[in-house]
């Protein structure tokens, strides 16, 4: 996985081990392995970065392959933009000399922002303080953001730094459209009130399930027109939308051969320099899609013969080399966790290479006991609960428009069992 010393290194290369090993004070340290990886950002742009491992002088004897000894600095950085993703000192011990080191929160604050280019309370914001971590998160002008990046800062007693990492997109001001804000619950109660559904919660430990109604949050653009649902945002991926039911009238006898899927790209420096695009940026061609579709429909006949019209191709993307058909059950129960699957397409031959199901952990809660019967009504609940929701700010990416919207987001912390009637915080369940 990692490139080893003993070849010369290239120019380009030994500038940013040379930028890296001064920045945090690897003086006590020697370079043991790098490599370089490759990601599509949610802006469909590919990102090249190279991953460092530096170990500890004092280490003497060998260490299993498979494992880092303390104090190991594991080093990420754009090679591009020369910003660094990631560095995390192994165990939280560092030794480092003359490395990054804190004499307190304001301190801090200014450090990420001189590392990231962004300016705090209108690019990111402190989003939790812990003993030893600064926890933040992104924002527009003080606004949340969703998909939101994070950074993360930690440190030891001494004040030096054990870990750093800083994910997200951290827009330009052209990719957002900034507008007053002006929802309110009033205003969109219906909406508010059509999120409440009725759910079965697993409780572990007692093995039964828990009827209760809770919300199903969702956004709601400023100019309520329209929502943006959340699962869309949680999983950032380039998605194509196909939402094609799945039909056939004879099964296929032959049988499907999982093969071992290898999600590791061996990237050269070259490909890496040079910016060169990542398959997994490339458009899903509409020939691709028919093929798509044909592939995952053999590979229900082959695994799933009886399942003709119970299952719905829903969307299409690039990941880690492959192309991921995303299907759920066309007909879902009232459970938090809904049936579905992924199938992973090899897009050089088209042909289905491996799958996901989740029914085997669905089929767990099989064994706990049915929920006790449901006497309080939606609008009951409604009621008990409208005084708890909450409508808070959020820019929020678009994948049509290419830009930030501003949106409200619907969401309640707290639930109304179906049976008692009693609300409880969703935490408990």
């Amino acid at each position: 996985m990692y490139q080893k010393w003993g070849v010369r290194m290239d120019a380009r290369i030994q500038e940013l081990i040379d930028f890296t090993r001064e920045k945090f004070g690897l003086w006590n340290y020697y370079l043991e392995s790098h490599s370089f990886n490759r990601s599509v950002n949610i802006f469909n742009k590919t990102t090249y970065t190279m991953s460092m491992e530096w170990f500890p002088n004092e280490v003497a004897e060998p260490v299993d392959e498979d494992e880092n000894p303390d104090g190991t600095a594991v080093i990420e950085v754009d090679i591009h933009t020369v910003k660094f993703q990631s560095a995390i000192f192994v165990m939280g011990q560092t030794f480092a000399k003359n490395g990054v080191t804190f004499s307190g929160r304001n301190e801090i604050i200014s450090w990420v922002e001189q590392e990231t280019g962004l300016e705090y309370r209108q690019q990111f914001q402190l989003r939790k303080e812990e003993k030893g971590e600064l926890h933040f998160s992104e924002c527009i002008d003080g606004v949340s953001v969703s998909p939101a990046g994070m950074i993360d800062v930690k440190f030891d007693q001494d004040g030096r730094l054990t870990s750093f990492s800083s994910y997200g997109h951290f827009p330009s001001k052209e990719m957002v459209k900034v507008e007053p804000y002006i929802l309110t619950l009033e205003k969109i109660e219906d909406i508010a009130k059509e999120q409440l559904k009725l759910l079965e919660f697993p409780l572990f430990e007692q093995k039964r399930l828990l009827a209760a109604y809770a919300v199903e949050e969702i956004y709601v653009r400023n100019d309520q027109t329209s929502t943006i649902p959340f699962e869309i945002i949680v999983d950032v991926k380039g998605y194509l939308k196909i939402d094609k039911a799945l039909e056939w009238d004879e099964s296929l006898d032959t049988t499907f051969i999982r093969k071992e899927l290898k999600w590791y790209e061996e990237i050269t420096a070259e490909q890496a320099f040079s910016g060169e695009a990542s398959p997994d940026s490339f458009p899903i061609t509409e020939a691709e899609q028919e093929k798509c579709v044909i592939v995952v429909r053999d590979l229900l006949r082959k695994e799933y013969p009886n399942d003709s019209g119970i299952w719905i191709l829903k969307s299409l993307h690039r990941e880690r080399g492959y192309i991921h058909a995303i299907l759920r059950a066309n007909k879902q129960d009232n459970r938090v966790f809904q049936r579905k699957m992924n199938v992973m397409i090899d897009p050089k031959i088209l042909r289905a290479v491996n799958y996901m199901d989740n029914l085997m952990m669905l089929e767990m809660f099989d064994e706990f006991e049915v929920p006790e019967k449901v006497v309080i009504s939606k609008d009951e609940a409604y009621e008990k609960l409208k005084g708890k929701f909450e409508l808070t700010p959020y820019y929020v990416y678009d994948f049509k428009q290419n830009q930030y919207v501003l949106c409200g987001k619907i969401d309640c912390h707290y639930g109304v069992n179906a049976t008692t009637g009693e609300v409880v915080g969703l935490d408990e369940l």
